[in-house]
Parts: C-alpha cells; sequence; structure tokens
C-alpha cells in the first residue's frame, strides 16, 4: 500500500492506505467534476472521472475514502483456492469479506467487470452493513439486487452499472469470485487505488489521489469565490464580460481582494480558508 502511493505524505490506517482528513473531505463535498478534473489533468491525471451510472439518491453528493474490490469471471480452482485460505481465517462468501472491513466514511468501490444476469453481490443485506459501517454508499461496476429494500437506506447515495434480481453465484454455477481487496482497480477507464477520494455527483464519479486532495479544494474554493465576485459585478455592470472571462487586469485583482476582505463573513468558504487565500496574493 505504501509502495503503490508514494507521493501521500500525510496520516495512514494501520494497514498503510491514505487517510485524507475529515476536514478535507467535509470541504470536497461542494467541489464540482469541472474544477476537480482541471487539477487532476494538470497533474497528469487524465482518466480519473467516470460517468454512465444508474444512481441511487441521486441529488445527494458522496464523498469518502475508497476501499477497493475487484471481481473476476468464476473459474473454480482459482476460486476453490481462494475460498481455502478464507474459511482457514473464519471467513464466509467472498462477497462479504471488503464489507467486513469498512469503517466510516469509507466508500466500497468495486470492479465487478460489469457483470449483469447472474452477478448482483449486493443486495439490501449487503447495503445495510455497509451503510452501517460507513454511512456511505457505493460505486459499483456491475449489478445490484433488492433495489427497493436499497432505496429505503436513508442516505445511501449509490452509483452502479445496472439491476438484476439474480445472485452472484448460485447453486452449481460459479460466477464470480473476488481476487483483490484494496488493491489497484479498473472502474470503467480509471485505475483507482485504496485511499483515493471519492467524490460522486451529478451523475458521475471523480476518483481522486490522496495527494491532490487538498489541491482540489483549494482550487475549487477560489473559483468558487472569482465566480461569486464576477458574476457581482457583471450584474452591476462594473466590468463587462470580456473583462472577467479572460485574465483579470491587476485593478480587477485588487478589487477582488477588497471583496474578499468586506464579505469574509458572508462568503460560502471558511474564513480561515479565505484568509490563506489573502496571505498568498500580492495585490
Amino acid at each position: 500500500m505504501i509502495f503503490l502511493t508514494p507521493l501521500w505524505e500525510g496520516e495512514r490506517y494501520t494497514d498503510g492506505r491514505p487517510k485524507v482528513s475529515d476536514g478535507i473531505l467535509e470541504r470536497m463535498k461542494d467541489v464540482t467534476h469541472e474544477e476537480a478534473w482541471a487539477v487532476m489533468k494538470n497533474a497528469g491525471y487524465k482518466y480519473q472521472y467516470a460517468d454512465g451510472w444508474e444512481l441511487i439518491n441521486p441529488d445527494s453528493v458522496l464523498v469518502g475514502r475508497a476501499v477497493t474490490a475487484t471481481f473476476m469471471p468464476g473459474r473454480p480452482d482459482i476460486h476453490d483456492a481462494i475460498d481455502e485460505r478464507g474459511k482457514k481465517e473464519g471467513k464466509r462468501g467472498q462477497n462479504s469479506w471488503p464489507v467486513d472491513i469498512l469503517i466510516k466514511d469509507d466508500v466500497y468501490v468495486v470492479d465487478h467487470f460489469g457483470i449483469h444476469l447472474d452477478g448482483p453481490t449486493i443486495g439490501d443485506n449487503v447495503g445495510n452493513a455497509i451503510f452501517a459501517k460507513t454511512g456511505k454508499g457505493i460505486v459499483y461496476d456491475g449489478s445490484i439486487r433488492d433495489i427497493v429494500g436499497l432505496r429505503e437506506i436513508g442516505g445511501f447515495t449509490s452509483f452502479f452499472t445496472s439491476y438484476h434480481p439474480s445472485h452472484h453465484n448460485q447453486k452449481d454455477n460459479l460466477n464470480t469470485m473476488l481476487i483483490g481487496i484494496n488493491k489497484p482497480t479498473k472502474i470503467r477507464q480509471v485505475t483507482v487505488m485504496a485511499g483515493d477520494v471519492v467524490l460522486g455527483r451529478d451523475g458521475a464519479v471523480s476518483f481522486i489521489p490522496p495527494h491532490l486532495a487538498e489541491r482540489v479544494v483549494v482550487t475549487s474554493e477560489v473559483v468558487r469565490l472569482r465566480d461569486m465576485f464576477g458574476h457581482e459585478r457583471l450584474r452591476a455592470g462594473v466590468y463587462t464580460a470580456g473583462q472577467i472571462d479572460t485574465r483579470w487586469s491587476d485593478e480587477i485583482e485588487r478589487d477582488f481582494s477588497a471583496w474578499l476582505n468586506e464579505h469574509i463573513d458572508e462568503l460560502p468558504v471558511p474564513k480561515e480558508q479565505i484568509q490563506e487565500i489573502l496571505k498568498n496574493r500580492t495585490w
């Protein structure tokens, strides 16, 4: 885990998983995909966004730390070897193994290779277990079942590929097997690592490497404030659209700094963050 996340210099869980702070997670709830995408793309991370999901609680925002699980099509010899190891450790049912390690503010991120018929490993029982442990939802590239029951779980904001009433492993019908927990996994075109910050909103999901999480949040807050200022000045007729929609002049930048100071207690960004922004400005 540490080897694969060398750029993270902050706190870690005992298993090595990066632990982005609760404060950053809270501030991440206001970040848009456009803001996150721009920061990650500029840092060389071009494939961190996935869309085209089915949704539970589509008007809510999902933010948390990723716990990853990877399933593959069933192959008896490999499945049985993994199953036997799990039984020696007192485990039952491979689909529950990743769920057992979830904790508060985790998001269960699953590559189930998009399987539909005979694919679901999550129904309302497992869904309730996930929510009880995390207070969050899931990002699940595969089919779920018991969708009526899952919708009844308040706050279970979730992104999934499809719904089907079948089950992943019926008797004498091995369909899937678990081959990795908290290893790099693939969700659509994204490589996701355990500890990534999951941002799910507006029908899509961004997976933010932990070392970029604070940069994404700070950039979002600056953009939000600049947009508020620009829109206000445009409505008042102080500046033209051409002046606001291009690189700002020193005059506008000075006006923006003065506006931040004047409205510091009213703006939708923590006061201490605005003070930090002002401290780093030169006008």
